[in-house]
């Protein structure tokens, strides 16, 4: 496999988010996509969760009808989103952990302790043409069954990383080299994502086994900023315009 250009697929949930604050269609998750597309980014990631948070269904299908780079569908092990995912047959299914209560993805997917339940339910979408990720903590037990369950890819929770500082920090990235370097070994395809940002990602990115990285919230959160200037002069010009015209 190669290791040399990190792939950047970008995470639109919480455009969706945004949206949903205020009901109606705006800002659209699918519009955001389409310019992610056009500015470089290498696939698009969307998660659609039980309680329907920030995706919709719709979103999904969109997505779908109108991107022209892979969709990453984030998903939890349920009988509902495995129809959705055979159905629709996104690039890739990634089987998360999801909790009702929590406000973002919390940890990893525990594989080890539901590899009975995961193993009939990966099965299923290999055999719909459906590639699968796992998003797994970086600990060689949860790679190692990974790889057993047939899983192509797994990405490795950046979050414990991202969250600690000091000599804490370098013991998880510690933690993301070896299980990079683990899952290289075993013919796993290794990619990363949870919080990462322009802090934390130069040195995740540094480390050669990982091909892609999943990013989001930061994302989104920063364009508010980057691109909050533009739209302000943009805006008060409309408005002078609009005045002289009255």
């Amino acid at each position: 496999m190669s290791i040399n250009r990190i792939r950047l697929g970008v995470n639109i949930d919480h455009v969706a988010t945004v949206r949903n604050a205020r009901g109606g269609f705006y800002p659209d998750p699918v519009s955001a996509a389409l310019l992610a597309q056009k500015a470089g980014a290498d696939g698009i990631t969307a998660h659609l969760r039980e309680d329907r948070r920030h995706i919709k269904d719709s979103d999904i299908e969109r997505l779908m009808a109108e991107i022209s780079i892979p969709l990453n569908f984030e998903m939890a092990a349920t009988d509902e989103m495995l129809a959705i995912a055979i159905r629709l047959k996104p690039a890739s299914a990634c089987i998360v952990p999801e909790k009702r209560e929590e406000l973002t993805t919390e940890g990893g997917l525990d594989v080890v302790g539901n590899y009975e339940n995961l193993k009939g339910f990966i099965a299923k979408l290999n055999n719909a043409g459906v590639s699968v990720s796992l998003f797994i903590d970086p600990d060689l037990a949860q790679i190692k069954a990974s790889k057993e369950l047939g899983a192509d890819k797994i990405e490795l929770h950046t979050g414990s990383y991202v969250d600690a500082s000091g000599e804490e920090r370098m013991v998880e990235l510690e933690r993301l080299r070896a299980g990079a370097k683990y899952s290289n070994e075993i013919d796993l395809e290794v990619h990363a994502g949870h919080g990462l940002n322009y802090e934390t990602v130069r040195d995740v990115a540094a480390i050669k086994q990982f091909t892609e990285f999943n990013i989001g919230h930061f994302l989104i959160g920063e364009a508010i900023m980057v691109g909050l200037e533009n739209t302000i002069i943009k805006m008060r010009q409309l408005m002078d315009e609009g005045r002289e015209n009255c």
